[in-house]
Parts: C-alpha cells; structure tokens; sequence
C-alpha cells in the first residue's frame, strides 16, 4: 500500500477515545437489535472481497450500502472507490450512524438514518438520480412483511443500466425478493464466514 494510501487508510479508521471497538458495537447492536443485525459476527474479509469482486470501480461515482453496522464493507468499499465517489450508507439504528460518523474521517462517507425503501428520495437529497452499485446485508427474511419487498422494489428503480444489487445473507430465502424484480441474477458461496455466507448479485441488463 502507497504511503498515501496508507495515511488516509489511518484518518479514515480514527477512533476517537471512548468509542467502542468496532466487534464491541457490532454485539451491542446484535442485542438490541437481532432481527434487524441479523448475524453473530461481522462479515470475513473472504466474504467481503468475493461480494465486491465484480464492481467496475472505474465507473462508479454513487455507491450505496444498507445497514452497515459498524463498516465492515464500508471501508473496503471507501479503500476502492475513486476520489471523486460518493458512498451513501444507509441504517435505521440511530447508534451505527453514530459510530460511523465517529470512527470514519473521510468526505465521500455520507451516513443516513433512515429506511432503504426511501432510498430514491435520499440519494435525491445528495443530488443524485441513480446508484452505480448498492450493497445490503439486511435480513430481509426478517424484516416486517412488506418492507423487504418495498426495498428491493426501490432498489431496482435507482441502480442504473449496468449497475447491480450485492446481497449477502445467511438465509437462502433472500432470492425469493429479489427474482420478481431481476432476471439475472448470480449466486455463490463463502464458507469461511460465521455463518457461511449467501452471495447474490442482482443485475440491472
């Protein structure tokens, strides 16, 4: 890694004193909210990789996250994302916004308290009419009834021609969401994850 690279890397992760370590939040947030964390542990760095694998990087300049905890993507997503990119994260819990806001110094992180079915409407607030790409690792089989349905409808009107939905989950009932909405859609595995991990990514053709 440059050496530029590798300062911005240190400003971008800065935890300031008396902010929890990013495991100790991620269990924080698991214990208030199970349902809406929806996992034991944060993603691998194998899942992470596989999952981001397929991103044009080049042509990306809006990429969007749901629910994303403690950053566990969102700072690989930041390490790859060009200069001038935006990554608009998107969480309900008020705690994770927090902490990302806390723990992350760096302009392109745009972190949002809201719901991922009103995507549409704040990426419009931050000026943009479409996202390259959007990652989730929202539990959508236990989200309320209907709200995954709302999300993954929206998310398809926003990514752009090219563009794709990255999922990764632990239930394979995800794809139930996601096939009324894509035709082309790409499935994997990574089994060195707690629990092994369900890839899919959605693409708008």
């Amino acid at each position: 890694m440059p050496a530029s690279t590798a300062a911005k890397a240190r400003t971008r992760n800065r935890r300031p004193a008396g902010t929890p370590s990013p495991w100790g939040m991620f269990f924080r947030g698991f214990l208030k909210r199970p349902v809406m964390v929806g996992a034991v542990a944060p993603s691998s760095r194998f899942t992470i990789n596989k999952m981001l694998k397929p991103v044009d990087w080049e042509n990306t300049k809006l990429f969007v996250e749901y629910g994303p905890g403690v950053g566990t993507f969102t700072r690989p997503i930041l390490d790859k994302l060009s200069a001038d990119g935006k990554l608009i994260v998107i969480d309900t819990n008020p705690d994770f916004i927090r902490y990302l806001k806390q723990s992350i110094n760096d302009p392109r992180l745009i972190a949002v308290q809201g719901s991922a079915a009103d995507v549409k409407q704040i990426i419009a607030e931050h000026g943009f009419e479409h996202a390259d790409y959007i990652a989730s690792g929202l539990p959508f089989s236990t989200l309320p009834p209907g709200v995954g349905d709302a999300i993954a409808k929206a998310t398809r009107e926003v990514i752009r021609k090219g563009g794709a939905f990255l999922v990764y989950q632990y239930n394979p009932r995800v794809k139930n969401f996601l096939t009324p909405h894509w035709s082309h859609i790409d499935h994997a595995m990574e089994w060195i994850n707690i629990p092994p991990a369900q890839l899919w990514w959605a693409w708008n053709d």
